[in-house]
């Protein structure tokens, strides 16, 4: 009876450990599927439509520029000048959707008064190409390049202007770049911050995205104005990684809370108190220049 009794304790850590053996095999083959469809799993370029929406929305004066990227990718932008400008905002939008979601936004920007070029990363929109974190840099890059040599703005007159997923592109050009001033509204740490605090019950998974789109890293080698601006209702990134961003930034910095439900929309619901902020902002900066 008793050597029954031990076979079967034998038996049963066997399978025990065959399951969690399994279990294990099985994770790592869930970490394998995340990471070769990792692009479909960060980007949203077709939500709710690749090209839906209104290219030409009225009231603002916008010009159809095309870029090239470093690597040859055709590049699609929006050019919308104010005579009145002492600033360019170069801005680039969040994750899902294309520029044509962010025409209000635009039209804010603009009526500062200040110059916009909004443009497209490669696989959104009308631009060519698959988005990339390397591959949006480079679209950073060009239109940077495109406002400097083709426009000839004052590279202490661009502002790095990014919501969302797009803060790591203005903080990576403001890091790499001259320019007056980085802007980034619904900001996260890093890609690794994110899928530790969203994605808890995928243990394993910010070894994947390490070191990506890593804002916090870029924003400790800014050494221009910055500007932070959070929702305390933000659906999307916590308002927590709003204050993380801006603990991270250097001096001079400020940050905007908006109270209200909002992602990237802070400028719709709260206009007067983010353009008088902002305008204040700005005009430090154009005394700091």
């Amino acid at each position: 009876m008793r050597k029954s009794q031990a076979v079967s304790k034998v038996d049963l850590r066997t399978r025990v450990l065959h399951l969690l053996i399994s279990i294990a095999i099985g994770y790592v083959a869930l970490l394998i599927l995340v990471r070769l469809f990792e692009s479909r799993l960060i980007f949203f370029p077709n939500y709710p439509g690749r090209l839906s929406g209104e290219w030409n929305p009225r009231g603002l004066p916008i010009q159809d520029i095309w870029l090239t990227a470093s690597d040859g990718t055709k590049l699609h932008a929006w050019w919308i000048p104010n005579d009145k400008a002492r600033f360019t905002f170069l801005a680039f939008h969040g994750n899902a959707g294309n520029i044509t979601d962010r025409a209000s936004i635009y039209a804010f920007l603009n009526g500062i008064p200040a110059n916009v070029l909004a443009v497209e990363y490669r696989g959104y929109g009308r631009s060519e190409g698959k988005p990339g974190e390397a591959g949006f840099y480079r679209d950073a890059d060009s239109a940077y390049d495109f406002l400097v040599d083709s426009k000839h703005i004052d590279s202490k007159s661009i502002i790095s202007f990014g919501q969302s997923l797009g803060t790591a592109m203005a903080a990576h050009l403001a890091a790499a770049r001259p320019v007056a001033a980085s802007i980034v509204e619904a900001p996260f740490p890093s890609a690794e911050k994110v899928a530790t605090t969203m994605f808890r019950f995928l243990p394993g998974l910010s070894f994947l995205v390490h070191g990506q789109f890593d804002t916090e890293a870029r924003l400790k080698e800014i050494h221009v104005p910055v500007f932070i601006v959070h929702c305390t209702q933000d659906p999307v990134l916590p308002f927590v990684f709003g204050r993380e961003v801006y603990a991270a930034s250097q001096p001079p910095k400020t940050f905007l809370e908006i109270n209200g439900y909002c992602h990237e929309e802070a400028s719709v619901i709260a206009p007067e108190k983010y353009r008088a902020t902002l305008r204040n902002f700005l005009s430090g900066t154009y005394d700091h220049r």
